[in-house]
């Protein structure tokens, strides 16, 4: 029976807790609704969706499941129960082994089979299971770690198809115990038999050179591993005692070249080296991690340092932007040469500048101006009036959302882990800031999984003495490794820039989950307010005025103080005790920015806790004495004329308003629109003006209006795991509905690959599983004019829409579109 009408029979034997369980489970499965148990099975059988839901398996579920592929064939319905899965499973239990089967069960990834016809008939009380018919595309070509046999190596390599008949012949006169071979297949099977059991291949390394153990652990996990000049000529005749252990490993086959620079570990081979079982590191535990620990004071006060820190730093971020906006490169991001310049303004290193600067862009407290190809910040900021509590949290909260990856910044583009950038990784083979490279759709999902782990752990390892564990990546990569293997890469690439960020935003402090980080990992931003709000010291609104032009701040300002500072003097050092050094030029940015010397002097007596210092008094008066006397403004182009009164009826004219035309002297009136633009105005009004410009620009016209949404709080909402109840009610009506009306017509689909969803499943399942076996199949294909005709061929190969067949009548290859096969049938001939 087809494995999908098999599951899908299995589906509809169960109860409805059951469905409800794998829908929350497997929440693909049901977007969209699905009409009927076939197409449920069918879903629950697809590629993709298998490779999501193994993506949530834990690592002693991924081992049995793996061990479970390899122990059976779902091309010829041999199954395994749980008691043969755990003769292969070193240091499990049968309850352990039965149990975790049930669950993987319960997630439609395998189900209930009939026992192999060598069964004994104590066997047939056992469970027995079968995989979905796509693990193993899945799983891919190394499952658990281990090689491909030496019949498919003979099969699908043809260089060492032709090297293995000479290679077993030279061991067996060699005086090795292995059976001598005149074709490819035997002599594969003669390695195989060789190398069947630990003892044997015990006895075959004995006499290995050193370091050939030491070799062979390094594929204890994977069977695949790099080998310069992997197809060199290696043979056991006239062999030294010099030999190196990989010339003495590939002459007697029991490593085997795929190219010129990897070897693989043969399957036989694999299964002798973890003594005889597919999985030797069994646990039904996570490992413990060895950590180191901190005091509740330390990792609050550098929780909330890192913090007001960098809510600092970004209020001084958001104001360089906006004094001069950050210009982007042609192929997208902020070069080099503007991190720089906005480093300098921070007094911070480019990397930490780099990834506040990412921070600002996903909480959209600046914005890209497509006209100006520009990052500015957008008018009337909400962020820079809120409380410091509610700054922080619509920073994280931004954060936990994003699908970027700010910490990638700097890193070579090649996706090498994140971390501080190399000084000697060129500029051009990296990731800049803002750019398209460091976008990463799975980033919310690590950052969620990230936190759940720190928390953990974490309530694991806590004293009751009240110091926390010291968390670093390694622990929590070890951690996310157990229990989602299949997405350690994604963790790995992203896990210690991670937690770079949430040190910045002091979710962690001094190595530990912070108490705002577990609130945050809890969705509980609410408490996680009410506790910075309790902890976190009020921001300033008062400096200290020097004699020396000089301004001290003695703590954190408060937003507005500290732009108001930025504007009329220069910030120096580092951290909360900031020095602004007054100076002609900071006052006169000041009075270029619309003030004047009784403002500037008011608002530093208001905010000052000692006296205006008199130099500074002198600087400030002085200086705007001399400010003005010479004006400078913009123009876009002039209108010049002799008649006077026509310039003076212009000027007043309702019409020319969008011109914005000013009057500087009786025969010119200037206007802020470019010279084209102004002609095709006064051309509206019946004029007949002559343009004087140097060349033809096109005029374009600059965007004022902020970007719809830009500078809207984020607001998070966890990544949601399950659909919604009401959704789930509605589908298991629908398929209890379907199904009651299907029992009564006896409706059972063919195998389709243009129909509905499970009879695509059912064609490609049954195109899959003749490409396995090289069996015939009959189709019924629709040609070019509608035409349909019927054609026995034997199919080689399926992707991208396409399917290669060959034509034993006509003994040619072709290829066909999917789409034009009607129906499929496999006939249950074999192809020679």
């Amino acid at each position: 029976m087809s494995l999908i009408r098999a599951l899908s029979k299995e589906l509809e034997a169960r109860s409805d807790a059951s469905l409800r369980a794998l829908f929350v489970a497997r929440p693909d499965l049901m977007s969209p609704g699905v009409p009927d148990f076939a197409a449920l099975a069918a879903r629950a059988s697809a590629r993709v969706s298998v490779q999501r839901a193994l993506e949530r398996l834990n690592r002693p579920q991924m081992q049995v499941l793996e061990t479970l592929h390899l122990c059976t064939n779902t091309d010829t319905g041999h199954s395994a129960s749980a008691a043969s899965v755990k003769k292969l499973v070193a240091g499990s239990s049968l309850a352990a082994v039965e149990r975790i089967l049930l669950s993987l069960q319960e997630l439609a990834l395998v189900h209930r089979a009939e026992p192999p016809h060598t069964a004994s008939p104590s066997a047939h009380r056992q469970r027995f299971y079968l995989p979905v018919g796509s693990l193993k595309d899945v799983v891919g070509i190394y499952p658990a770690g281990l090689g491909r046999s030496y019949t498919e190596l003979v099969r699908l390599q043809p260089a060492f198809a032709q090297r293995v008949v000479q290679l077993v012949g030279e061991l067996h006169r060699s005086g090795a115990a292995i059976q001598p071979a005149t074709t490819p297949m035997e002599a594969a099977l003669a390695l195989q038999h060789w190398t069947s059991s630990p003892e044997a291949l015990r006895a075959i390394l004995a006499t290995a050179p050193e370091r050939t153990t030491a070799l062979l652990a390094r594929f204890s996990n994977w069977a695949m591993g790099a080998v310069p000049q992997a197809q060199r000529k290696a043979s056991v005749i006239g062999e030294g005692h010099d030999v190196g252990p990989v010339d003495w490993l590939l002459a007697r086959g029991l490593l085997v070249p795929l190219d010129a620079a990897h070897v693989e570990l043969p399957h036989s081979v694999g299964i002798s080296l973890r003594g005889g079982a597919v999985i030797d590191n069994f646990s039904l535990t996570p490992p413990k991690p060895t950590l180191g620990t901190t005091t509740a004071s330390l990792r609050r006060n550098a929780a909330l340092g890192a913090i007001a820190e960098t809510l600092r730093l970004t209020g001084e971020l958001l104001h360089a932007v906006r004094e001069q906006p950050l210009a982007t490169l042609r192929s997208g991001g902020v070069g080099i040469r503007e991190m720089r310049r906005l480093a300098d303004a921070l007094r911070a290193d480019q990397h930490t500048a780099a990834v506040l600067l990412e921070f600002c862009a996903l909480s959209g407290l600046i914005r890209l101006d497509v006209d100006s190809s520009c990052w500015v910040q957008p008018p009337e900021l909400e962020w820079l009036g809120l409380p410091r509590q509610e700054q922080w949290l619509w920073l994280v909260n931004a954060w936990l959302a994003s699908e970027r990856a700010p910490s990638l910044v700097g890193q070579p583009i090649n996706g090498q882990p994140a971390g501080p950038p190399s000084h000697r990784t060129p500029a051009a083979t990296v990731v800049n800031a803002l750019s398209a490279e460091a976008q990463r759709s799975d980033a919310p999902v690590v950052r969620k999984r990230i936190l759940e782990i720190l928390q953990e752990l974490t309530l694991e390892a806590e004293a009751p003495d009240g110091t926390a564990p010291v968390l670093d990546a390694d622990a929590v990569l070890q951690r996310a490794e157990w229990q989602q293997p299949r997405m350690a890469r994604r963790f790995s690439s992203l896990i210690r820039g991670v937690l770079a960020e949430a040190e910045l935003l002091g979710l962690i402090g001094s190595g530990a989950l912070s108490q705002l980080g577990a609130a945050i990992a809890a969705d509980a931003p609410d408490d996680a307010m009410d506790i910075l709000g309790e902890h976190l010291p009020a921001a300033l609104n008062h400096v200290l005025l020097q004699a020396d032009l000089t301004a001290v701040a003695p703590g954190y300002l408060s937003p507005e103080l500290s732009q108001q500072l930025q504007r009329m003097a220069d910030a120096e050092g580092q951290g909360p005790a900031t020095i602004y050094r007054f100076s002609v030029q900071s006052i006169r940015r000041a009075l270029d920015a619309g003030q004047d010397a009784a403002t500037i002097l008011d608002f530093l007596r208001r905010h000052s806790a000692t006296a205006v210092p008199q130099p500074l008094e002198y600087l400030i008066e002085d200086t705007a004495q001399r400010h003005g006397k010479l004006r400078v403004g913009a123009a876009g182009s002039f209108i010049q004329s002799d008649d006077e009164a026509a310039l003076v009826e212009l000027a007043g004219e309702a019409a020319a308003a969008s011109l914005n035309l000013v009057r500087i002297a009786p025969t010119v009136l200037i206007s802020h629109a470019p010279p084209r633009q102004t002609a095709l105005v006064l051309r509206g009004l019946g004029l007949s003006p002559a343009v004087e410009e140097p060349d033809s620009a096109v005029v374009r016209l600059n965007r004022t209006a902020p970007v719809a949404g830009a500078g809207a709080r984020p607001v998070y909402s966890a990544p949601r795991t399950a659909p919604p109840d009401a959704d789930i009610t509605a589908q298991l009506a629908v398929l209890r509905s379907h199904a009651a009306a299907a029992s009564s017509n006896g409706h059972r689909p063919s195998a389709a690959l243009n129909g509905g969803e499970e009879a695509t499943q059912l064609g490609l399942e049954t195109l899959r599983k003749a490409i396995r076996l090289k069996q015939r199949v009959t189709m019924n294909v629709v040609d070019s004019l509608g035409n349909a005709r019927l054609e026995t061929v034997v199919p080689v190969s399926v992707t991208g829409g396409r399917v290669r067949v060959f034509d034993p009548a006509k003994d040619t290859e072709r290829v066909l579109s999917i789409h034009r096969i009607i129906d499929i049938e496999a006939t249950g001939e074999m192809h020679p």
